[in-house]
């Protein structure tokens, strides 16, 4: 089997971050983003992953490079020189995703974290024998998305409805297809949303079905929702491999911590947490729903709090950080700064506090 990621553009969204890295490998939970996508289709025996990319593919392939090998999956990258929207990249990475088997292939957009129910996602479309099948997710505020309107018995969809302002449903479209190899002959060269003009066609000759997400959703592409998924992804992480989580006196609910990480006397870790690899965290400091990576530093007494340290940053002692405060790489924050949700460019030095959000150039 194939599947295709879209990996899409310039990851404006999570700036400072991808200001340093493309998006799909800004970690969560100490893990490249695209890498828990892969993992999972790899897992349900998916040969080949196709990146549909529009932006710096030679730095994602590079890095993919090597979890090729260790992974045993072949990753291939179909490089648009103009955005394409959602639908158009398939067409054009067709000669990829078409082989002789006239299997189906999946397509999942790369902000996407979940459980990721594959197995059981092909077992639906088998039984329904439509031409494509969709993952759905229910949201408390649907008025804000897509809402997929569909036939509760069979998941048979009906009709899209974008930002109902009446109730006509609260499942919205979770971004991971199932697409029966037809679907490529509906789609143009040419800049299309499959969303708004693929999957509305195949709705209406009652050929495409929606099987309800199991387990948690987030689309992680920006700073706070990203926060909100590392919550879920830890919660599911509990109920499923409790033992990857770390355990102590230090620790309050679920905190994912590297084992190169140096954790101090003292400290107080969680809920929420994900501490990278080679980070020191001094004594006597407070992390709650927050992600530390790579090589950062945080010095004694310093508490950090719904936020997100990028690479090799450095907070000081006693300082304070909080309220979506995300950092860039390498930057450092001087002994007793408060950021009150700071948005930190890259290689910066923080010497007076940033009482409000604001962006620092």
């Amino acid at each position: 089997m194939k599947a295709l990621i879209l990996v899409g553009g310039f990851g404006t969204r999570l700036r400072p971050l991808t200001l340093s890295v493309p998006k799909p490998l800004v970690e969560f939970a100490n893990k490249p983003m695209i890498l828990h996508q892969i993992e999972a289709l790899k897992a349900i025996g998916v040969t080949e992953v196709v990146l549909a990319i529009n932006y710096q593919p030679e730095v994602m392939l590079n890095f993919l490079k090597g979890f090729e090998a260790k992974l045993e999956i072949k990753i291939t990258c179909s490089q648009e020189t103009e955005p394409l929207g959602t639908a158009g990249p398939l067409a054009l990475a067709r000669d990829k995703l078409i082989d002789d088997s006239g299997k189906p292939f999946f397509v999942l957009n790369s902000d996407v974290i979940s459980d990721y129910p594959l197995k059981e996602m092909i077992e639906f479309h088998k039984a329904h024998g439509g031409e494509a099948s969709i993952m759905v997710t229910k949201v408390d505020e649907p008025s804000k998305y897509g809402v997929v309107v569909m036939e509760e018995s069979t998941g048979k969809v009906e009709k899209f409805v974008e930002k109902p302002k009446l109730f006509v449903g609260n499942k919205i479209n979770a971004g991971i297809y199932l697409l029966n190899p037809s679907v490529l002959d509906r789609i143009e060269l040419k800049p299309t949303s499959i969303e708004k003009e693929i999957f509305p066609k195949i709705a209406a000759e009652q050929k495409l079905f929606a099987m309800v997400l199991p387990g948690f959703w987030m689309d992680i592409g920006q700073p706070r929702d990203y926060i909100t998924g590392l919550r879920l992804y830890l919660s599911s992480l509990r109920k499923k491999s409790s033992s990857k989580l770390a355990t102590g006196p230090h620790i309050v609910g679920n905190v994912i911590v590297d084992e190169t990480a140096k954790i101090g006397e003292g400290c107080l870790i969680g809920p929420d947490v994900a501490v990278g690899p080679g980070c020191v965290v001094e004594s006597g400091v407070r992390l709650s729903r927050c992600t530390v990576m790579r090589g950062v530093r945080v010095k004694k007494h310093a508490c950090i709090s719904s936020s997100i340290i990028g690479w090799h940053c450095t907070i000081g002692q006693w300082a304070r950080v909080e309220n979506m405060t995300i950092l860039g790489e390498d930057v450092h924050v001087c002994d007793e700064i408060y950021s009150n949700g700071g948005v930190v460019l890259p290689h910066k030095e923080i010497k007076t506090s940033i009482l409000k959000p604001e962006i620092v150039m």
